[in-house]
């Protein structure tokens, strides 16, 4: 960890370089909380499964699982192999309304020496009859591969190899921070921006739930609201929880959308990664790790757009606690040797 702080603090100096402008004097947020992820106590470790060769599992879960192919044989190129799937544990994520919060780093705070990146949570305000609430996150993105860089599985090809890293930091990025630069990669936003839309969105919400997201209804969030636009302003808060997540699915979407993040499940996944420039939501799992990790349960690592009411409780801290970390997990579908 000590040389992964090394590696974060080099970064920013070189990103200071580039802005002339000295952060403002009491414009930073509240203190940063968050703790370093233990990468045994907690990790839902049942979050891998189920693991199956071709249609059949092996190794079955309650948790709800997309389709995988049904033959057990493989073949790319002329290489054979057996078509496996199984769910990897593959990044880790900050999500804090605190600008350089780095939530699953301890709780480590950063002063870049530029004012770049500060937002904030509104309070309640009666417009039309209405409570209203909005708020605008910021996303750190981590490499973390845990299967293989603890070696609990050796010589498996189908595992994403490398080691801890930091791959995105949103403050620096300005698609980020504007809507309307946004629209740049997101331009059919305009056509889900209307009630009809949202509305439709319940259908996911109540599928998400219950087993897997709609993936044709790709502009919805389900049960946390729409997938547009792209970034970190989100209009109607109703929890911390669910704004979180809600800004992790845009972000995950926004990485596929510019072609950084492929599509790794089904058949199309079986001889390495593809490209997925409208994500498939079913593709994704996201597991808390902070404040509390959730390590066990139904819902500890439930798919995009489930609802969150029985995972706010406890969850936040009057004052402090706006800081959330979660844990990525990706659906793989391989043909292993």
């Amino acid at each position: 960890m000590t040389a992964l702080r090394k590696l974060l603090a080099a970064v920013l100096a070189i990103v200071s370089l580039a802005f002339a402008t000295p952060a403002a004097a009491g414009g930073e947020p509240g203190k940063c909380t968050g703790s370093f992820v233990n990468p045994i106590t907690d990790i839902c470790w049942s979050c891998l499964f189920p693991i199956s060769i071709g249609a059949l599992d092996i190794w079955p879960s309650s948790r709800p699982d997309p389709d995988n192919p049904d033959l057990p044989l493989c073949l790319c190129g002329i290489r054979p192999g057996i078509a496996m799937g199984f769910w990897e544990p593959v990044r880790l994520a900050d999500v804090s309304m605190k600008p350089w919060c780095f939530v699953n780093l301890g709780g480590t705070k950063l002063d870049p020496g530029f004012d770049i990146g500060f937002r904030s949570i509104s309070g309640p305000s009666a417009i039309g009859g209405a409570s209203q609430y909005y708020s605008s996150w910021h996303v750190h993105w981590y490499a973390y591969p845990l299967i293989y860089w603890m070696e609990i599985v050796a010589d498996f090809l189908c595992l994403e190899p490398g080691s801890i890293d930091i791959l995105y930091i949103s403050e620096i990025d300005p698609l980020w921070q504007d809507s309307e630069l946004t629209a740049i990669i997101n331009p059919e936003a305009v056509l889900f921006a209307n009630p009809l839309a949202l509305a439709a969105c319940a259908a996911d919400c109540a599928a998400s739930t219950a087993n897997l997201p709609l993936d044709e209804m790709f502009w919805c969030a389900g049960c946390q609201g729409s997938m547009y636009p792209m970034n970190g302003n989100v209009s109607a808060s109703i929890g911390h929880v669910q704004a979180s997540r809600l800004v992790l699915s845009r972000f995950a979407y926004k990485l596929h959308r510019e072609l950084v993040s492929w599509g790794t499940m089904g058949s199309a996944g079986l001889c390495g990664k593809y490209l997925m420039p409208v994500m498939r939501k079913q593709q994704y799992r996201f597991q808390m790790t902070n404040p509390n990790p959730a390590t066990s349960g139904r819902y500890a690592c439930p798919p995009i757009g489930a609802s969150t009411t029985l995972q706010e409780p406890g969850q936040v801290i009057p004052a402090i606690g706006e800081d959330m970390g979660y844990l990525v997990w990706r659906k793989r579908n391989c043909c292993a040797l």
